[in-house]
């Protein structure tokens, strides 16, 4: 029987130990490599966009030869404005690539010796950077399965029977309870958005799949309506989960992943931030054949061309 990829060597091409074995230098030649790939590393200003510049080596900054602007290898970038090391950067974004259903931002400030908050807003940043991958703005194509799962709005019942509600009557929902619909191809991208019903992937799927494609849904009566812009398969759960090839099987595994994320690591995600692990969760399970080292080296590129992020620059001092 033939090694599954992820038990195998060749998935493991990055470490902890490596990378502060290798200094904090390294780990910043790594974000300039990734920053100025054209130019083998070496700075080009953000400003008029001149590849001359003065090196300021006690600060880590650049000063253009040609408009004077002074910039640092994160200015502009998702990471602008960081406090923290390189090498404490590389080493969290190795850590949420190697976790592959997530990690707890407890865990995260442990791990990097750093406050609770800088590991949550440092691990969403990383999350916005893995979304530019995910939701680039091209449609699916192929054969592309569709579902919805719900999360959130747990009701607690009450200690007593007696007190205890109907908890599926809405006026005691708490209104918290969000659905991930996903669309996913066969052996390709998974595109998920956030939304207050199932229904809505209809619309979203309208505008996100591709009119050649053919579809596969459960037979959920809102699905109807697919039938009208595609050939679609449908398959009744409540009799059979894959039936001579017709199944959602590649988007129930998306939401497998991101159930054990949610529920198994962060026991709980607020209705604001769910599209960031839903994010996450698929950027991960279109990757999960990539090796590790691979992963990071993909992050810190999309991080050093996503522009600052106007959802967590500060988000802690607008909250003060």
């Amino acid at each position: 029987m033939a090694q599954h990829f992820l038990l195998s060597a060749a998935s493991r091409t990055l470490s902890l130990r490596s990378i502060y074995k290798a200094g904090e230098d390294a780990a910043y030649e790594t974000f300039c490599q990734m920053r100025w790939p054209e130019t083998g590393g070496e700075a080009v200003c953000p400003c008029c966009g001149f590849d001359e510049a003065y090196k300021i080596t006690t600060r880590r900054k650049f000063k253009c030869k040609a408009c004077h602007h002074q910039f640092s290898v994160t200015s502009g970038t998702i990471f602008a404005s960081r406090k923290m090391d390189f090498v404490d950067l590389l080493a969290a974004i190795c850590i949420l690539v190697n976790a592959s259903k997530g990690v707890s931002m407890v865990q995260l400030s442990r791990d990097l010796d750093c406050q609770y908050k800088t590991a949550f807003v440092l691990a969403h940043k990383i999350r916005e950077a893995m979304a530019t991958e995910v939701h680039t703005g091209e449609v699916l194509e192929g054969h592309v399965e569709i579902d919805g799962a719900y999360f959130g709005g747990h009701i607690r019942p009450e200690n007593a029977k007696k007190d205890r509600k109907d908890r599926r009557l809405k006026r005691h929902q708490t209104g918290k309870r969000r659905v991930v619909i996903a669309m996913r191809e066969r052996e390709g991208r998974t595109l998920p958005f956030v939304g207050q019903s199932e229904a809505e992937g209809v619309a979203l799927a309208n505008e996100n799949v591709s009119r050649m494609s053919t579809m596969s849904a459960d037979e959920a009566s809102h699905w109807d309506e697919l039938h009208m812009g595609w050939h679609v398969d449908r398959v009744n759960h409540s009799d059979i989960y894959s039936d001579h090839g017709k199944h959602t099987n590649m988007v129930e595994s998306f939401f497998s992943r991101l159930r054990n994320m949610i529920e198994g690591q962060h026991h709980g995600v607020s209705p604001k931030y769910l599209h960031q692990y839903a994010n996450h969760s698929a950027w991960l399970e279109d990757n999960r054949r990539t090796d590790n080292g691979t992963l990071a080296h993909i992050v810190v590129s999309n991080a050093m061309d996503a522009p600052v992020s106007r959802n967590w620059k500060g988000y802690w001092q607008r909250a003060a």
